[in-house]
């Protein structure tokens, strides 16, 4: 027996000729809506702030070995395909900011701080001027 011959009920994979397609296609976009709206209901939306603002002191250790990425945004530009394949030494790219602006200090990409570009013992470093709270804008500035 070829495949074509095969029993729809002997075949793998069937579609039932009882609904068409297109009903088939409003129910499963209906019990999609419902459940959506289940998911909802199940979530009330937080009230009072983040939930990580009264966070357990004693609770903190937990954290205190979890490494985590920080980066220092010094400026930012855009450039076309064409003229990053053309980059070599010596080439200058101007960023978005003045000489002297303060630098972004990212921790896992979150904006946490911002702070100016200082050296010490012949390396660069950051020197924290304002530690961005929960109320100021805290994106990188593009």
């Amino acid at each position: 027996m070829t495949y074509s011959e095969t029993p729809v009920e002997d075949a793998p994979f069937a579609v039932a000729p009882e609904r068409p397609v297109q009903d088939t296609v409003e129910a499963s976009v209906e019990d999609t809506v419902e459940d959506t709206a289940a998911v909802a209901a199940a979530f009330q939306p937080l009230v009072g702030g983040s939930p990580f603002a009264e966070v357990d002191p004693r609770r903190l250790h937990l954290l205190r070995d979890v490494e985590m990425g920080i980066s220092v945004e010094l400026g930012r530009t855009r450039m076309k395909v064409q003229e990053v394949l053309s980059l070599a030494p010596g080439v200058v790219l101007e960023l978005d900011r003045a000489a002297g602006s303060p630098v972004d200090v990212l921790v896992n990409g979150t904006l946490m701080a911002r702070g100016e570009v200082v050296v010490v013992d012949e390396e660069f470093a950051v020197r924290i001027t304002e530690v961005v709270s929960a109320d100021t804008d805290s994106r990188p500035r593009a």
